[in-house]
């Protein structure tokens, strides 16, 4: 078998599993399958992926359209702005979303990444996380007023897309900007990033991914197949690789991998160069003039809880919360903690909160 061939194959088995630190493996199947999901699951009812809002439109500087989306009164005197992660949407954020609607005093926005979910799709050149940062700005343009106090949460991704803004737009920190909540992301250092797989397969394919995986995206139909194929098992490896609560319900799992398995091929390849190099140690700074809450797993596969620890420890004002028991996905695995963080920050920094602790 020829290098080419080999190197495709290996490729086509990381695609048709899901990719985003879910990986690939073998065996098991429909039984463990059937099995998981006959466990007991308290949110099989739960409406994943329909929660909405009043759209609003978003255009990038390099003329990408952007989908965002408003819950809550243009009025409120304060707006949390939520950023989701690498092969994820907007619906990452579902828990939070629902369990923060009609809360007195705050409105929400939700939006795609470029080239995720329901946004538009980017070039190659602008697949990077200094783009998404330039992005996190015009969303902020196009649905917050001029002076109303923001507040960002980030997942993953969305976190390194804040420190981006920061670097980009410093002058937002302290001003517009009031508050920054953080969830399992890293400022840096990603040359050992695993996608989740192995450490040893990891480093077999990380020189090869980027193009590899590019050229089967322009070949959907293969790809397409693969996965199709792959979904029991990407269901399996998907509540592996992503979560650490064996309690984890299997309606999350299977809303999680769904999410996944929608994102082009050729969209998780080209992104995946700018995750390795990303290093946005020099913007934390500018970040931490602000208050910020930083939240990690201690099982997290991608962005090991060492990396938020660092982030918090380079912050003069950061409180950090560990979930022992937790992987990458904060937000639909212990939603709770990540919804209290985000109340915790607006009541801190919403206007008048000094007074009224004072």
């Amino acid at each position: 078998m020829d290098g080419r061939r080999k190197r495709t194959i290996i490729a086509g088995a990381v695609a048709g599993a899901g990719a985003a630190g879910i990986g690939a493996a073998v065996g098991l199947r429909h039984l463990a399958v059937g099995r998981v999901r006959l466990r007991p699951d308290p949110d099989r009812d739960e409406p994943f992926g329909e929660l909405t809002g009043r759209p609003v439109e978003v255009v990038a500087d390099d003329g990408v359209p952007l989908h965002a989306e408003v819950d809550g009164p243009d009025d409120a005197p304060l707006t949390v702005v939520f950023c989701h992660g690498y092969t994820l949407t907007r619906h990452t954020w579902h828990y939070q979303r629902r369990d923060l609607r009609g809360e007195p005093g705050l409105r929400a926005v939700f939006w795609d990444q470029r080239s995720h979910g329901d946004s538009g799709r980017s070039d190659l050149a602008h697949a990077t996380v200094d783009q998404t940062g330039a992005d996190l700005a015009a969303v902020l343009r196009a649905t917050v007023r001029p002076g109303t106090p923001v507040v960002l949460a980030g997942h993953s991704m969305g976190g390194m897309t804040i420190m981006a803004l920061a670097e980009r737009h410093p002058e937002l920190f302290g001003t517009q900007i009031v508050g920054v909540v953080l969830v399992n992301t890293s400022a840096g250092d990603m040359r050992e990033m695993t996608l989740g797989l192995p450490l040893v397969l990891a480093k077999a394919i990380r020189p090869f991914t980027p193009g590899t995986l590019r050229g089967l995206g322009r070949r959907h139909e293969l790809v397409d197949r693969a996965r199709g194929l792959g979904a029991d098992l990407a269901f399996v490896v998907t509540r592996k690789m992503a979560f650490a609560d064996k309690r984890v319900s299997p309606s999350v799992v299977g809303f999680l991998e769904g999410m996944i398995r929608r994102t082009p091929i050729d969209v998780i390849a080209e992104f995946y160069p700018t995750l390795v190099a990303h290093d946005k140690a020099a913007a934390l700074p500018v970040v931490g003039r602000v208050p910020v809450s930083v939240l990690v797993a201690g099982r997290d596969r991608l962005t090991p809880a060492e990396h938020g620890r660092r982030i918090a420890a380079a912050l003069p004002d950061a409180e950090l919360t560990e979930i022992d028991e937790a992987g990458h996905v904060l937000p639909l695995e212990y939603p709770g903690v990540v919804t209290g963080a985000v109340r915790r920050m607006a009541e801190r920094v919403r206007p008048g909160a000094r007074e009224r602790t004072a």
